[in-house]
């Protein structure tokens, strides 16, 4: 080598050494710069990934879910083996050797930043897709791109491969809102991560390049291809081997958009325990991953739904047909998919789908429905009952063709009808014949073969969405826990829950609350008060009133028990005036209305004071119970993230074995309210008190359970019991008879229903639950004159009642020993010893002893009750107020 060329040499590696040089130090300059900015790697740890906030019904069912990102966490342990490998192969095959950073990647970048000036792209490994994901954007920026390696040097320094793959699996976006694999599983396939195969793990592993461009529900063709390289990377590398390969790689695509898969129809409960959550934990409550258990449960719930959805239907259809919803120009109907697009803008609501009509024949309708299915209705399905609604009081005649009512491009409701296969007669007949106690016990196969595969077929037909609304609440009357809640007919329809916001008169469903202090004061159920017309002339009231009864007739002297199950209302109002409208307001303000709501004037006797159901229906736990005010609640306990707990409710709770002074609190003793052991001897009148309580399906607080306040007492429980009994003669003989259906005689309650009539009510109870159901418009318009609480609300009551008492054995109230039962004359109230009926009364409180005279007849009514009150029921009105 000439001297020439050794120095060209040297002097070219003196310019590469302090080329070199140079760059460390610009590195070390940069390092330098960003190492002060750069977030502290430890608090990965503890970084508290976004999860939604989801509301769980006592028996653990999904109700609701809040929150822009949908995420369910897994650990690495798990996660599936392969499900891991698969992403490895898509995104970093040498995760498990590298030292966070890609040197090929480092290369590429700085080569794009010599020739562009920025950086095209990153080749990323997955230690920087976590550092970009936790702490820095995606903007692609030099100093970002350098923060974001300097970051994941540090983070492979302070975290296991394992908590770095682990974050990474439940932090990236994957599209449909869904963060992290497990939240995708359920989004893409409804089901566990660990339930998947490994076509589907393939697929999902190639989503984080670019979620919606290799989405397989949006772009499913370009997804299926990203899926074969990955399928085909996996058996390059040996994660997979040539079996594996091939049966995967011909699988179809099976992923479709599964969103929210709620498991209980709730929405009103899911409210109203968000802004529960809001209120407890703020903004946080949508990002922290808090799981709410509420009170409901499950069964009841949707008993509830179903219940108030057919009672509000039963009422529609009383009142006639208003014709479609919508009438389309005929032309649309030439356009199939504008036309699903017009039917999929119209919700779903209480079951019932909308659908267009495409042609109309005399005596049949074809429709089409949302799904691009055309069906038929025919005749017998709807139209033959249809008579159109001319007003709240009145009905056109029949249809006597369908022609006169819809036209081609109509919008009409449909309701689905599941109708299974019958059993084979001839079999069943040949059973019957040959004296079998069950028909397929002789014979051959209970059924054919055709029927042992035979599907229920489905009919459809012709409904309206009512357009009056209504509520349905029920408490567990021992510690008010809500059971069940439906403020409407449909969420979708309308967000208003009457429930808690609407505020209507109650009627007559308020006056047991009156009779009650008037019980309480010294009055007896024997007590005669005159049902006789009354004129007042306050200038509070305005104008002079003159109260009347439903009925329009007058009874004359009455006893107090009478009076309330026969709903009188001139007697209601004497009575309060009796009382005094101040005692009368304080006395009412033990069942927990406020004051301030409450009317003060004589109206209150007949329920003018607006209140909502949920108000009326605790005010109803306390003749449940026997005497107890309690407060109603929703939300039971609250789970963080980690499933420790964050809330847990205290409600007041009914303890009738704690001594009235002395000790607040009461043991929190977890017991089934459905199981529980209620062993009742009715001929005793020392029994023990009734014992209801809840059991928590969640785990409790591991440390000990908590002491539950008392609730305090309300009434004494010789005027609960009175009252008590009252309350079940307006089912037996008064105004609640139509739930005589039930057969059970342990229900107790009151109608209601307000002028014009606009609100009608049932409130009732039994030791089990209370229930409070209302209808009527949102617009409070008249619902009809012959529409009252027990032929509207009513049935809603009983509908749901029966289906949550199934099962359960009578039980009632246990009575005070201070009680007493006398045998008085109905007509005088006064204690007999010829005929009359019987009276419980407390012992301090018995009437005097009926004189005779030579000119005073002599009743001789049965023991049950007087005979012209059986003249009377005979002719009483299927619902008075």
């Amino acid at each position: 080598m000439t001297e020439k060329a050794r120095n060209r040499l040297l002097s070219l590696l003196w310019l590469c050494l302090a080329g070199a040089a140079a760059t460390a130090m610009a590195f070390a300059s940069i390092y330098l710069y960003l190492k002060p900015g750069l977030p502290s790697v430890e608090s990965l740890r503890d970084i508290r990934l976004q999860t939604p906030l989801r509301i769980y019904s006592q028996d653990m069912k999904l109700i609701g879910e809040f929150g822009e990102k949908r995420r369910n966490p897994i650990t690495i342990e798990q996660t599936p083996e392969l499900f891991i490998k698969a992403v490895l192969a898509a995104e970093d095959s040498g995760f498990y050797s590298h030292n966070g950073v890609s040197i090929k990647g480092l290369v590429r970048a700085a080569s794009q930043l010599l020739q562009t000036g920025s950086i095209q792209s990153g080749g990323s490994t997955l230690t920087m897709q976590v550092a970009r994901n936790f702490f820095l954007s995606r903007e692609q920026r030099f100093l970002r791109k350098f923060n974001e390696i300097l970051l994941s040097l540090q983070i492979e320094q302070e975290l296991s491969k394992d908590e770095i793959l682990e974050l990474y699996i439940n932090k990236i976006f994957l599209g449909n809102r869904a963060y992290g694999f497990q939240a995708a599983a359920h989004v893409y396939y409804g089901r566990d991560i660990n339930e998947l195969n490994l076509a589907q793990w393939a697929m999902m592993a190639g989503l984080p390049k670019a979620p919606s461009t290799y989405n397989p529900i949006a772009n499913p063709t370009r997804a299926l291809v990203r899926r074969n390289w990955i399928l085909k990377r996996m058996l390059e590398l040996g994660y997979i081997d040539q079996d594996d390969y091939k049966n995967s790689i011909t699988a179809p695509v099976t992923a479709s958009y599964h969103g929210r898969d709620l498991d209980l129809d709730a929405p009103y409960v899911a409210e109203m325990a968000r802004k529960k959550a809001v209120e407890l934990f703020g903004d946080n409550a949508y990002t922290d991953g808090y799981q709410i258990i509420t009170t409901v449960d499950s069964r009841l719930q949707d008993t509830a739904r179903k219940a108030l959805q057919r009672g509000l239907e039963a009422y529609d259809t009383r009142h006639g047909y208003r014709g479609p919803e919508q009438r389309l120009d005929a032309a649309l109907l030439e356009d199939s998919d504008l036309l699903v697009d017009l039917l999929n803008e119209i919700p779903v609501l209480g079951g019932l789908e909308p659908a267009v009509v495409t042609a109309v024949e005399p005596q049949r309708l074809q429709v089409q429905l949302r799904d691009r299915r055309v069906v038929e209705i025919p005749w017998e399905n709807g139209l033959d009952s249809i008579r159109p609604y001319l007003s709240e009081n009145a009905r056109g005649p029949r249809l006597r063709s369908a022609e006169e009512m819809f036209a081609p491009g109509d919008v009409v409701r449909l309701r689905r009808v599941e109708i299974k296969p019958e059993p084979n007669s001839e079999t069943a007949k040949a059973g019957n014949e040959a004296g079998a106690e069950d028909p397929f016990e002789v014979g051959d196969e209970p059924a054919s073969a055709e029927q042992e595969t035979a599907q229920p077929r489905e009919e459809w037909h012709l409904a309206q969405v009512p357009e009056a609304q209504g509520a349905l609440v029920s408490l567990d009357p021992e510690d008010g826990a809500i059971r069940a809640l439906v403020g409407g007919y449909d969420f979708h329809q309308s967000h208003f829950n009457r429930v808690t916001q609407a505020a209507r008169q109650p009627g007559s469903n308020f006056k047991p609350f009156i009779y009650a202090s008037a019980i309480e004061k010294g009055y007896t159920a024997a007590s005669i008060i005159n049902d006789a017309p009354i004129i007042f002339e306050e200038t509070n009231l305005q104008d002079v009133w003159r109260p009347e009864n439903d009925s329009g007739r007058f009874l004359g002297p009455i006893r107090l028990r009478e009076a309330l199950y026969r709903s009188r209302n001139l007697v209601s109002i004497r009575l309060l005036q009796a009382l005094g409208i101040d005692y009368a307001l304080g006395f009412v303000e033990r069942f927990g209305f406020e004051r301030s709501k409450l009317a003060r004037n004589l109206t209150i006797a007949l329920g003018s004071s607006a209140l909502t159901p949920l108000e009326v229906a605790r005010g109803y736990a306390t003749f449940a119970n026997g005497g107890y005010r309690i407060e109603p609640y929703l939300v039971d306990k609250v789970l963080d993230v980690h499933g420790q707990l964050a809330y847990q409710a205290l409600p007041l709770t009914v303890c009738r074995n704690c001594p009235e002074p002395g000790s607040e609190q009461l043991p929190l003793e977890p017991v089934d309210l459905l199981e529980a052991q209620l062993e009742r001897d009715v001929s005793s009148t020392d029994e023990e008190p009734i014992e209801l309580r809840t059991l928590p399906t969640a785990p409790l607080d591991p440390a000990g359970e908590q002491a539950r306040p008392r609730a305090p007492r309300a009434i004494s429980p010789q005027t609960a019991y009175i009252m008590d009994s009252i309350l079940k003669d307006v089912i037996k003989k008064g105004t609640g008879r139509r739930a005589l259906v039930m057969k059970r005689g342990d229900i107790a309650g009151k109608t209601g229903t307000t002028n014009g009539p606009r609100d009608a009510w049932f409130s009732g109870y039994s030791p089990y639950l209370v229930t409070s159901t209302w209808v009527g418009f949102d617009s409070n318009g008249e619902l009809g004159k012959n529409e009252y609480g027990g032929s509207a609300a009513l049935p809603i009551w009983i509908d749901f009642m029966s289906a949550a008492l199934e099962g359960l054995p009578e039980r009632h109230l246990p009575q005070p020993d201070d009680i007493v039962t006398v045998r008085i004359n109905p007509k005088t109230g006064l204690r007999t010893s010829r005929g009359g009926m019987f009276e419980i009364f407390r012992a301090d409180r018995i009437p005097g002893r009926e004189t005779y005279s030579a000119y005073q007849p002599i009743y001789n009514g049965d023991d049950k009750d007087a005979a012209n009150d059986e003249q009377q029921e005979k002719a009483l009105p299927e619902e008075l107020f």
